[in-house]
């Protein structure tokens, strides 16, 4: 499989710091979060399920993993493990096996004429359950590989509106030089803008009614049939609906909108038409991005742009539907975003296995436990 080529996770975990004192120490820290790592990779859900996953298939199995006690973590032993993890560590640590996983998967030539676009997309996410049990900083804000999905970095807040504050923390972690960050309409901030253009990267950033002048101005221009404009499009098709994207680029505004480093403005019409029944719906979105036409074309820029909403595909719906994630009851201190962490790591596994149906590979790694080992990077036999 492609993720072998990817450096094992095992040895990142292994060097997450184990606050513990050493008497009374029953089950390594590392052989813990491999456990943890396999059975979320098998589909678990929870820390129960996690325990289970040790006691289930056996003591062989447990001692691959690095744990010596004749019998496996309790549910009780993992939770309070989890709670002693320095979760910065933890998520940095996964961080940097991911910029490291992407390395090892270039992303293809570009097209003649075109120059090569890594995007990365700052998205947010709310833990909803672990919020309703009273959880700190429940809110977690991801950087994400457009082209592979896997996670490369993120940071815990305690609801969307902190996202603002945050993102150029989360930002200063990340290697910037030659890629595009995309977001949403809340994170479009001037002061977000610079930090991404000081670290050498560029932007593609949705405007809504929170930056009211500039919007005003991206729908006069685009309403104007005598604007100067590139456009592309495309249409797919999902189930019982058309749906056809038209993307205008235009580069009259640049010099005359104050928002930093902005080379092109953008506009996409996207219509829907209901198969069954003929409705159609049509809706406009604007953007402004530091990339210039010489760098970035139309079709580029749509696909830019249409790859950060597939993070929720990629990610949060797998996060929320496959590991059930907003159901979760774990609230005590740091445990939601622990779990959530692991639950990226496993995903991104999957991904970089080549594994497109999430859930068919959770299935796949329960029936296959070798299989699961192998992709955390362990040997296959001791």
């Amino acid at each position: 499989m492609a993720s072998r080529e990817v450096p094992p996770l095992a040895e990142v975990l292994g060097q997450i710091p184990d606050g513990r004192h050493a008497r009374g120490k029953r089950h390594p820290l590392p052989a813990v979060l491999l456990l943890a790592g396999v059975a979320i990779l098998g589909g678990a859900r929870s820390e129960s399920a996690i325990a289970e996953w040790g006691a289930n298939y056996g003591p062989e199995w447990r001692r691959r993993l690095g744990l010596t006690h004749p019998r496996g973590p309790s549910q009780a032993t993992i939770h309070r493990l989890f709670r002693q993890i320095d979760v910065a560590r933890l998520e940095h640590c996964l961080g940097q096996w991911a910029e490291q996983a992407l390395a090892c998967f270039p992303a293809p030539r570009a097209a003649e004429g075109e120059w090569p676009l890594e995007g990365i997309a700052l998205a947010g996410k709310t833990l909803r359950g672990s919020r309703k049990r009273g959880a700190v900083d429940t809110h977690l804000l991801c950087a994400v590989s457009q082209r592979l999905g896997v996670v490369l970095g993120q940071v815990a807040v305690a609801d969307k509106t902190n996202e603002i504050p945050t993102a150029p923390d989360l930002l200063a972690q990340l290697a910037l030089t030659g890629r595009v960050v995309t977001v949403d309409a809340l994170l479009t901030q001037t002061a977000l803008a610079e930090t991404i253009l000081a670290q050498g990267g560029d932007y593609l950033m949705v405007v809504n009614d929170n930056q009211p002048t500039l919007a005003t101005d991206l729908a006069t221009l685009f309403a104007d049939p005598d604007a100067v404009v590139a456009q592309t499009e495309e249409a797919t098709l999902h189930g019982g609906r058309c749906e056809r994207r038209r993307l205008l680029a235009s580069t009259e505004l640049v010099g005359y909108v104050r928002w930093p480093g902005t080379q092109q403005v953008l506009a996409m019409e996207r219509t829907v038409v209901q198969k069954g029944t003929g409705e159609i719906r049509t809706e406009w979105a604007y953007a402004v991005t530091s990339l210039p036409p010489a760098r970035a074309t139309p079709a580029q820029l749509l696909t830019l742009w249409r790859e950060h909403w597939a993070i929720e595909n990629k990610l949060h719906y797998v996060r929320d539907v496959t590991f059930d994630e907003d159901r979760a009851g774990v609230w005590k201190d740091r445990i939601p975003q622990v779990m959530a962490a692991l639950r990226n790591a496993a995903i991104g596994l999957a991904r970089l296995s080549r594994q497109t149906n999430i859930a068919a590979a959770c299935r796949y790694f329960a029936a296959r436990p070798d299989a699961a080992l192998a992709a955390l990077g362990l040997p296959p036999r001791l």
